[in-house]
């Protein structure tokens, strides 16, 4: 008898952890509900975790076995497991953040085990460290085979049953039907309807609203916990690329671009474990960032007084989501125009997003805060020119920032360079900028060429 210890790989198709585990023998599954590392995600992802473990259960119970579910620190629930049932190994797929990797440790240095790398389309070990921006990861990356998706496995599920019940937790917003089902229908309708206009849409905030489901792929939620496997994902994209055109092709290939960046930072993660707690990048000087406790709850609140930015913030506290766009966009104003530590914007995304993963979250704070690898040395988004680059029409925020709604776009647009006065007459109700926006742009010009030695 086999043990096979699911974590973040919710699902038992393309699962290559799994299929060892059965192609080796019978194999038990089981989930271990620590509070630890629910912890570590916000009440809005535990639920969701909480509820893709309740449809694998079932899905076990449809193929004749169970899932077995125990709670308390994994090394010991595994432990009484493999006792119970006689187990001789447990398998399980390698994760990369670090209270993860000391979580496995444990279990290794107890138990027999084998590890399986599942969570990336290329094991980020076997890429050596030092590729500094994508383009560079890109090219190496792009030489190693990537894997098939595999089928769930059809034998060896054992024959047990078990209880046990799921905990339920609520969430304060709607969540997305959980499971790797729900996964699966999702991607399917986004390659026969989002995919292949994909690079057009992607940026596109007006169909960020009227066709949220298909302007982007909303798969995000899925492959963190995952739901779904990055195989099975990457699979249809290429698919669907290699069934199209050449201009079709190029539309398609963006999405697969955008998985890549996945890729990416699991492998920044691999090579320096502390990408979540420091600066990626070694600069000469510290960073002088502010304290400003009333601009970041300003910012959390959606209330800067940028549309644009509110307009993100409020997404992300309605749904649990933020669309790629503003998540840079909001990012950089509180670590660029703001000067608050990235950190502290990352962990409240931490605790925000449905699709919370730890390597994109935090490599994508680090990469918008110029902290992290980027071939520009201070890169700021200007909240003003995005607006009118990606929303002009003012679609998007006005979704979001109803107080504007009947101002003209090109107004909105404008907000920041207002009259406090023009401001008041159109929108009472609407907050006004918290920081200037020409002070607040050449500020952390300043700030970061002061950190980097260059004044």
């Amino acid at each position: 008898m086999n043990v096979f210890w699911h974590q973040r790989d919710l699902r038992l198709p393309d699962n290559r952890g799994l299929t060892v585990a059965t192609n080796d023998g019978p194999t038990v599954g089981v989930y271990v509900v620590d509070s630890n590392v629910l912890g570590s995600v916000g009440k809005r992802q535990r639920a969701f975790l909480l509820a893709g473990v309740r449809a694998l259960k079932q899905a076990y119970r449809d193929r004749g076995s169970d899932l077995l579910v125990r709670s308390g620190p994994a090394v010991d629930a595994l432990a009484d497991i493999c006792a119970d049932l006689d187990a001789e190994t447990v398998y399980y797929n390698t994760h990369y953040r670090p209270s993860r990797r000391n979580r496995q440790r444990r279990v290794d240095t107890r138990l027999d085990t084998e590890r399986v790398s599942d969570l990336t389309l290329v094991d980020p070990a076997r890429l050596d460290p030092g590729h500094e921006t994508h383009s560079q990861f890109k090219r190496a990356w792009t030489d190693l085979p990537i894997l098939p998706a595999l089928d769930a496995p059809d034998d060896n599920l054992a024959d047990v049953t078990d209880a046990t019940t799921v905990p339920d937790v609520e969430a304060d917003i709607d969540l997305p039907e959980a499971g790797y089902e729900a996964a699966r229908a999702r991607l399917d309708s986004f390659v026969a309807d989002g995919i292949e206009s994909y690079s057009a849409t992607r940026d596109d905030m007006t169909a960020a609203v009227e066709r949220p489901a298909n302007s982007v792929s909303r798969m995000s939620p899925y492959l963190a916990t995952g739901m779904i496997g990055i195989r099975e994902t990457y699979g249809a994209a290429t698919s669907a690329h290699d069934a199209a055109d050449g201009r079709t092709r190029k539309q398609v290939d963006k999405y697969r671009d955008e998985l890549s960046w996945r890729e990416y930072n699991y492998y920044l993660l691999y090579h320096e474990p502390t990408l979540l707690t420091d600066n990626y990048v070694d600069f000469p000087n510290d960073i002088a960032w502010r304290e400003d406790d009333d601009g970041f709850e300003a910012w959390k609140r959606g209330e800067t007084g940028y549309p644009l930015v509110d307009a993100g913030m409020r997404q992300l506290a309605r749904e649990g989501y933020m669309h790629n766009r503003t998540r840079q966009v909001t990012a950089s104003f509180l670590t660029k125009h703001l000067l608050v530590d990235w950190r502290k914007g990352a962990r409240w995304f931490t605790k925000q997003l449905l699709d919370h993963d730890p390597a994109s979250n935090y490599g994508g704070w680090q990469w918008v805060a110029s902290t992290g690898t980027d071939s520009v040395d201070v890169r700021i988004f200007d909240p003003v020119s995005q607006m009118a680059k990606y929303d002009d029409d003012a679609v998007y925020v006005t979704e979001y920032v109803p107080e504007l709604a009947g101002v003209d776009p090109e107004t909105i647009i404008e907000w920041p360079n207002l009259s406090r006065g023009e401001r008041e007459s159109l929108a009472p109700d609407y907050a006004h900028p918290i920081v200037d926006r020409n002070e607040g742009y050449e500020r952390a010009q300043r700030v970061f060429e002061t950190a980097l030695g260059k004044r």
